[in-house]
């Protein structure tokens, strides 16, 4: 179990920063594979979103809750507003892999998404599943199809976040 700061001596309670907050679970993991965090200023355990946060007078990053970010930063607006994003994109993620992908006649996985072309095919010298976008091919092979489903959400998100999808 995790230490609580909360009660020891030195530790600001106030005036921190939000520096970033991340979704603990790795894409493609299910809830019971997920190694949760705990909260470093309560010690409330199985935190999914960690908000870390730094002070100008504490040398360590606190890995924290969203209610313990938003008392710690005094902020009740942001913290809340980045965790409902990475919910909102994983629950993206999880329509993502329920979507109905058709078979071309070479027998690859195809799917016409906002304009765009998206195939998964099998790399014929490794034997392992890839994907390309239009005519940018992925990088990585992949053992299953639906890690290649996840790589592709990902490049589109990223796509995304660049004003190019």
């Amino acid at each position: 179990m995790m230490t609580n700061f909360r009660n020891i001596p030195g530790v600001p309670h106030k005036g921190w920063s939000l520096d970033t907050v991340y979704d603990i679970r790795d894409d493609g993991q299910t809830e019971e594979e997920t190694n949760y965090e705990a909260c470093m200023m309560c010690g409330n355990e199985k935190i999914r979103y960690v908000h870390v946060l730094s002070h100008p007078e504490y040398s360590q990053q606190m890995k924290v809750g969203c209610n313990c970010a938003e008392k710690m930063t005094d902020d009740y607006i942001n913290p809340t507003r980045y965790e409902r994003n990475l919910r909102n994109k994983s629950a993206r993620r999880q329509n993502w892999l329920k979507t109905n992908w058709k078979f071309s006649r070479q027998g690859d996985y195809y799917l016409k998404r906002d304009g765009h072309i998206l195939i998964i095919f099998i790399d014929k010298r490794s034997g392992l599943y890839q994907g390309k976008i239009d005519n940018t091919f992925g990088r990585k092979k992949y053992k299953t199809v639906d890690l290649v489903k996840v790589a592709l959400f990902n490049g589109i998100e990223y796509l995304k976040s660049k004003g190019q999808w």
